[in-house]
């Protein structure tokens, strides 16, 4: 059922393969699907693909695959746009989806922190002043804002995403984060479905990248940081978990998260974090973990199976704190990567696959096959409700301070 190698598609498919992905498509993609036809459906429906944006596609041809689609699926938003059909297709389909609401850093920069005009928000993000922007990015600016929408204040944003989090009791917070790398591109926004305009592996992982032609600016991390956190005190008022995005932001990811902690204490552990197609160091991911014993990461097919250090991280990671996931627009291709992904993980752990499904409700940990191990960790971050991580010294300089007080009593 997995590859015999889960870091690669293997050998070309025979013609008379028999797929539910379109023909025009990669091979490899076919073969992934081939690799998914061997899997029983009782097995796949344990599967949970924790991040994939399938409005971006064709609604109705998404919404008539979902249908019979045997994995359950968390479908992110981005944008004001695409708010809706979510939550349209979570309506349509509550078994199979679990809407997610936020708004995404790409489009961060059309949101505004405080009332101005539309040239003065966008100049004091892309011409700040100090120090004196030079000429070319002043002509860069010019030519730039014509594409670029009215700002929405980011009080609208908050009700916005409250509303559509309130509607839906069991929905996450997401897409959010932050993102160093992506640039503003001369172009008009998009209206869904995006997936016409997208082009894989364009600046920064930009979905929307395609052809077009990119501005030299990038958002600013401070006014990313600002609509995040204003995100994130909304999941933690409403206790949701949250999808996060976090490019070329390592340090800045670890920051917020201290921060985060920091701010809201015991209510912060109450919600789970997904640090979504992570690309930490595996070094820097176990420094995250350790100080947050609510932050989770998934990997994707998508996005992490480029690099061979999705490898190592899936190593690094505790096996009771990693998700997977398609983070693809197509839902058609959600289930063979997000499976794909798992086998690589499942390879990496030396966790065996199932092949059937016949555990017992009580059946210990040690009997556990791969698909197992995701549910419960799924449940796990869907739970919340996370304990403070209690090491040695914390442990002992407790013991002492207990011993001294009932020292002090005697």
């Amino acid at each position: 059922m997995c590859p015999s190698n889960a870091g690669a598609a293997g050998d070309s498919p025979s013609p008379n393969v028999s797929t539910s992905i379109p023909a025009a498509i990669p091979s490899e993609d076919v073969l992934l699907q081939r690799e998914l036809d061997r899997v029983p459906r009782e097995v796949l429906a344990h599967v949970v693909d924790v991040h994939c944006h399938p409005t971006d596609s064709d609604f109705g041809m998404t919404s008539e695959f979902v249908k019979e689609l045997p994995v359950r699926i968390c479908a992110m938003s981005t944008r004001r746009s695409d708010q809706e059909p979510v939550a349209k297709l979570a309506r349509a389909h509550p078994e199979k989806v679990i809407p997610c609401f936020g708004y995404h850093p790409w489009f961060y920069h059309w949101i505004s922190l405080e009332p101005s005009s539309k040239e003065a928000h966008y100049r004091a993000l892309f011409l700040p002043a100090s120090p004196p922007p030079k000429p070319e990015h002043v002509s860069a600016f010019e030519k730039l804002l014509p594409f670029l929408p009215e700002p929405t204040p980011l009080s609208e944003v908050i009700t916005d995403v409250r509303a559509r989090l309130t509607a839906f009791p069991h929905a996450m917070l997401g897409e959010v984060g932050i993102d160093r790398v992506c640039r503003i591109p001369y172009s008009y926004p998009a209206d869904p479905p995006y997936a016409s305009s997208y082009n894989d592996g364009g600046d920064g992982g930009d979905r929307e990248g395609g052809s077009r032609e990119l501005s030299p600016f990038t958002i600013p991390l401070e006014h990313q940081l600002a609509i995040l956190e204003a995100q994130l005190a909304l999941a933690v008022e409403l206790k949701r978990n949250v999808s996060l995005h976090s490019v070329k932001c390592q340090q800045a990811t670890g920051e917020l998260l201290d921060r985060m902690k920091t701010r809201f204490g015991a209510a912060w552990l109450r919600i789970s974090i997904d640090l979504h197609s992570c690309g930490l160091s595996a070094q820097t991911w176990q420094q995250i973990s350790k100080r947050h014993p609510n932050v989770f990461l998934s990997l994707s097919t998508a996005i992490n199976a480029r690099s061979p250090a999705h490898k190592a991280l899936a190593a690094a990671c505790a096996p009771d704190r990693i998700l997977v996931e398609s983070d693809f627009h197509d839902v058609r291709r959600s289930a063979p990567y997000t499976w794909h992904m798992l086998c690589t993980v499942a390879a990496v752990k030396g966790w065996r696959v199932e092949d059937k499904w016949e555990y017992a409700p009580d059946a210990e940990e040690e009997e556990w096959g791969a698909v197992r191990r995701f549910e419960e960790n799924w449940r796990l971050f869907e739970r919340g409700r996370h304990e403070e991580l209690v090491t040695k010294k914390r442990r002992r300089d407790r013991a002492i301070e207990e011993w001294e007080a009932s020292v002090e009593d005697d």
